[in-house]
């Protein structure tokens, strides 16, 4: 949610900063459907004091036996009345008209950020690893994993496209790589683990910025809730409300969730294999602190993806998003793409962001600062995939298949494996 202040102050800087996300003359709208309310109000409130002047003089006007003063005046006062109810009405219509503008305006990119409208305008800023020089021709990752335990036919039967059936040592692969992900972000990386819903109230949706905007990426439950498509969403809303002390922060938590999403707009992308599903596990980072830790902070969770990458010894390289390349409530992102041989291209795994106080705005989430007077600022909150289980898996199906079908266990994981260090073909 954006400060109405700050852009009253500067209507132009607005416009500019929505304009490189390709959001134009919506700023224009929300200032004249916030000038309307704020006219209404105002003449609402000349009005009232009217009446109750006029109210006054009535009794003035009756003690002097001046009665026909005293029926004009009641005549004015009954129409003061129609005209505050009908004023009242318009800064109604018009601030829910605001309101509504407002809260499907994406927040505003940062400054480094870089122009661009799509994909084109991101910025590769760095590689990690050298992708490995194979010997045979490198599969994709469902080719190999149809032979491994991997049996989507099964998936559809149960529940239709976008879903896996995985069996045997490579379901335990998918799970070790989640339990592998959660203990590092718990160990050394400082994130507090934490158990949350799967389900949540349009309130938490709303206060992370998937509603009302993105409800078509959700899946909605019959009673109105909404399944989470990230732990982003239960996370970040355990402040919601919330006045935190300052010496407290930062707050960096860490979950391992299934994650729902209903993929809408991405028919034809990514049908086969397992890129793209309706269910999927990821490692969630979300960190909440003040604006002047948030680069800091940013940094931080960061690092905390890609040691994973690093971990596994899987190639990665790291972009910086343009504009309007970043989710709704980003006003920062970097994309963490690993090298998939199967592929021959780098592919998103996570995403890292800073969504400065928007979030916080919109959770009325706010800290108290020492010796602070006036009004409390809302909190800076940051979140990122520490990694995405499902892509993971898939980076290390690829990365670590053989010529014979089989896939060799990374080091870090066989302590989850017991005792197996290569998945076999049946």
């Amino acid at each position: 949610m954006h400060d109405l202040k700050a852009l009253r102050a500067d209507p132009d800087a607005f416009a500019a900063a929505l304009a490189r996300r390709g959001v134009t003359d919506a700023a224009a709208s929300l200032l004249a459907a916030d000038a309307a309310r704020r006219a209404a109000e105002t003449r609402a409130q000349e009005a009232l004091a009217r009446r109750n002047a006029a109210s006054k003089e009535i009794g003035a006007a009756m003690a002097a036996k001046d009665h026909a003063r005293a029926e004009a005046l009641k005549a004015e006062v009954a129409g003061l009345k129609d005209e505050i109810a009908a004023l009242e009405a318009a800064a109604r219509e018009a601030g829910e008209a605001a309101e509504s503008l407002l809260t499907r305006l994406p927040n505003l990119p940062a400054a480094e950020v870089p122009d661009g409208l799509d994909e084109h305008g991101n910025v590769e800023e760095m590689r990690w690893g050298t992708p490995r020089a194979f010997d045979f021709p490198a599969q994709e990752h469902d080719i190999i994993a149809a032979r491994l335990g991997y049996d989507p036919e099964a998936a559809a039967r149960i529940a239709g496209a976008r879903f896996a059936v995985l069996k045997g040592p490579l379901a335990r692969l998918q799970r070790a790589l989640g339990q592998y992900m959660i203990d590092a972000q718990t160990g050394a990386r400082g994130y507090t683990e934490v158990y949350g819903p799967l389900l949540v109230r349009a309130e938490a949706a709303f206060g992370t910025g998937q509603l009302p905007k993105m409800e078509e990426d959700v899946f909605k439950t019959t009673d109105g809730r909404y399944l989470i498509p990230t732990a982003e969403m239960s996370l970040t809303n355990l402040v919601a409300g919330e006045i935190l002390d300052v010496a407290a922060l930062p707050i960096r938590m860490t979950a391992l969730t299934p994650c729902f999403r209903s993929e809408a707009g991405s028919a034809g992308r990514d049908t086969r294999g397992l890129i793209r599903q309706h269910q999927f596990e990821k490692c969630e980072l979300v960190a909440i602190c003040t604006p002047e830790q948030a680069e800091a902070e940013h940094a931080h969770m960061l690092a905390s993806a890609e040691a994973i990458l690093q971990a596994l010894n899987l190639p990665y390289r790291r972009m910086l998003l343009c504009a309007g390349d970043m989710g709704f409530s980003a006003r920062k992102t970097y994309d963490l793409e690993v090298w998939l041989p199967g592929q021959n291209a780098y592919r998103e795994i996570s995403s890292v962001s800073d969504c400065g106080q928007f979030q916080g705005r919109r959770m009325k989430a706010t800290y108290r600062p020492r010796n602070h007077k006036g009004p409390l600022p809302a909190v800076n909150t940051l979140n990122g995939s520490g990694l995405a289980v499902g892509r993971t898996l898939v980076a290390v199906i690829e990365n670590y298949q053989q010529a014979d079908g089989s896939v060799i266990i990374p080091d870090v994981l066989r302590p989850y494996m017991a005792g197996i260090d290569r998945l076999i073909p049946a």
